[in-house]
């Protein structure tokens, strides 16, 4: 069994990581923002609540989320083993998660500021399975074309060095007590902590991950 939280800053590599991670041991990954995209598109009434929500910068209902991920899991049958990345953010969402599903660990990618502006300001998309890419530290085989699909490659229009900045400082509000909510939790053996330099090349990162679950 191996269900993993990937936690990380925006521009953390997070979202890279989660797709190596899931390929090296073959598990599925659930993204927490791809799972709201798509419900998004259902109806009307809910592309509205989480347009607004995500909007005014707050979170979606702990109880909105978790029963799409575990809606997710089901469809997947990935229970025993998946990477869970863009939730929890909270202390209370992780409460709300651990009381429905326990988690094996917890991958912490800490980042300067100065990389992450970096990595972000050059990041690409490809928004329809969300695939990331970078036009220095990882590039797709085609300039501004994803490498399974062949279609174009875009920029989220908040990768802005202003709105980086602001949502940084919105990351670190959240995440600082989580952090420590979660090395509590690991000190009581309910969930391994793990936390990498991820300054450092994709390559070294990835390994070192590998490393620490192994």
């Amino acid at each position: 069994m191996m269900r993993i939280i990937m936690l990380g800053a925006p521009g953390s590599g997070k979202g890279t990581q989660t797709q190596l991670l899931s390929k090296y041991f073959y598990i599925p990954f659930i993204s927490a923002g791809e799972i709201l995209r798509q419900e998004s598109k259902k109806n009307e009434k809910t592309k509205k609540y989480i347009k607004e929500t995500i909007n005014q910068g707050k979170l979606v209902k702990n109880s909105f989320i978790i029963n799409l991920i575990k809606k997710k899991i089901k469809k997947k049958n990935c229970f025993d083993k998946f990477i869970l990345d863009g939730f929890p953010r909270t202390i209370k969402q992780a409460e709300s998660l651990k009381k429905h599903i326990k988690m094996h660990f917890v991958i912490h990618l800490k980042i300067s500021t100065d990389n992450i502006l970096d990595r972000i300001t050059g990041r690409l998309i490809h928004e329809p399975s969300g695939r990331t890419y970078h036009k220095k530290f990882n590039p797709p085989k085609k300039k501004n074309i994803d490498d399974l699909t062949g279609e174009l490659l875009s920029k989220r229009k908040d990768d802005k060095k202003k709105i980086i900045i602001t949502r940084l400082k919105e990351y670190k509000k959240l995440t600082k007590p989580l952090i420590k909510w979660f090395k509590m939790e690991d000190l009581k053996k309910n969930i391994k902590y793990i936390e990498i330099n991820a300054n450092k090349s994709i390559h070294k990162i990835n390994k070192k991950i590998i490393l620490c679950i192994h």
